[in-house]
């Protein structure tokens, strides 16, 4: 089986494939203190270490890949990939400088182009809300990088000392009758009103009415009072990782990474 692994800055997820089939997935939290011995612990407490026969991973946390390069090694004993400049990808990459796109941001473009086609625009929620887009022509054209939920939450408790965290939750009404009401009203309407007007906007720079899809830990929180958001793909970053494994092909995986 294959082991993908998108390490995010505050959650990882985990997905095991037999060929095509996405057959268990995980989410853990991200913690940079973990070493590679203690990874490959966690690793065997959730599923069979010797059924991994390669790993694909993507991560936004540079102190991290090292210490995965130590499971494959060591725990796994299987070939490593990671997605960065260089890796094969399969879509064109029409960014300024490539090394700066994150690879999440790529396996999204690479998923979505394979199971939607395009022009498509993936709306990831996770630490940041990231806007990626793919156009008619099947090329990878940049994005938007907006402030995330739980960011912009957390930054608003630590500032504002009568507030108190309230549950990711829709409130009953959108006019909150209550501090708690009124915070998840600004939360869930204010976040779903951002992904409006900026697929909006994009929409209105490629000239088409592009398709979206939504992923990440909170879209299902939001999708259903957005009105520009198509679908949920919860999986949509660990297919793309699968499927920039399968483009790699067995002689040349190793640490490499997007073009």
């Amino acid at each position: 089986m294959l082991l993908t692994v998108d390490v995010g800055n505050t959650q990882t997820a985990l997905g095991l494939y037999r060929d095509e089939e996405l057959v268990e997935h995980f989410r853990l939290a991200t913690d940079r203190s973990r070493t590679g011995d203690e990874l490959g612990v966690t690793l065997a407490a959730l599923f069979e270490l010797e059924d991994v026969e390669g790993i694909c991973l993507s991560t936004t946390v540079p102190a991290l890949q090292r210490e995965w390069e130590r499971v494959a090694e060591r725990w796994l004993e299987a070939p490593l990939l990671v997605l960065g400049p260089g890796t094969r990808t399969g879509i064109p990459i029409r960014y300024d400088d490539p090394r700066e796109v994150g690879p999440d941001r790529i396996a999204n473009a690479v998923a979505a182009l394979e199971r939607y086609g395009p022009p498509c625009i993936v709306v990831d929620f996770g630490t940041s809300t990231n806007f990626d887009i793919v156009s008619e022509q099947g090329e990878y054209v940049g994005g938007v990088l907006a402030p995330g939920i739980e960011v912009s939450m957390d930054a608003l408790f630590a500032r504002a000392a009568r507030l108190v965290k309230v549950d990711f939750a829709a409130p009953a009404s959108v006019i909150g009758k209550t501090t708690v009401g009124g915070l998840q009203s600004g939360l869930v309407y204010g976040f779903a009103g951002q992904v409006d007007g900026i697929v909006g906007r994009i929409r209105e720079e490629l000239g088409v009415e592009a398709q979206t899809v939504a992923t990440g830990g909170l879209a299902d929180l939001i999708v259903p009072h957005a009105r520009t958001l198509d679908r949920i793909d919860p999986f949509l970053t660990l297919e793309g990782l699968r499927l920039v494994w399968l483009r790699n092909g067995p002689t040349t995986r190793g640490l490499s990474g997007a073009r």
